[in-house]
């Protein structure tokens, strides 16, 4: 990836999360994408922790495509609701809402999670 490309999600980033904090009671539901994986973290903003996690990897999942980024979403939605998880804010991390960000979200929205 480009220098500039990295630097305009960066700044895409900083915007959004000025405005997105996560609690104990609705976590941010952070997304991060590479070129072999998704992952999906749950978390509280004031403690610092990461209350939930799922990614492809801890799937046993070997590509990343849409349907395999709909079945993180499935997943960190099956253990939000586990944990007594059932809203959240949705933390884009300065990727566009399209493809994998958005099966993920949607597979998220489909396992129980309200955002």
């Amino acid at each position: 990836m480009s220098a500039l490309k990295v630097l305009r999600r960066q700044k895409v980033k900083y915007r959004i999360r000025k405005r997105v904090q996560g609690t104990a009671e609705r976590p941010r539901l952070s997304v991060f994408r590479s070129n072999k994986g998704i992952y999906a973290q749950l978390i509280d903003d004031l403690s610092g922790k990461t209350l939930v996690a799922a990614s492809t990897k801890e799937l046993g999942l070997n590509t990343l495509n849409v349907e395999n980024s709909k079945k993180v979403g499935e997943g960190i939605a099956k253990k939000a609701v586990e944990n007594g998880i059932n809203t959240c804010v949705f933390d884009r991390s300065g990727y566009l809402y399209h493809g994998n960000v958005k099966a993920l979200a949607e597979g998220a929205r489909e396992g129980g999670l309200v955002f």
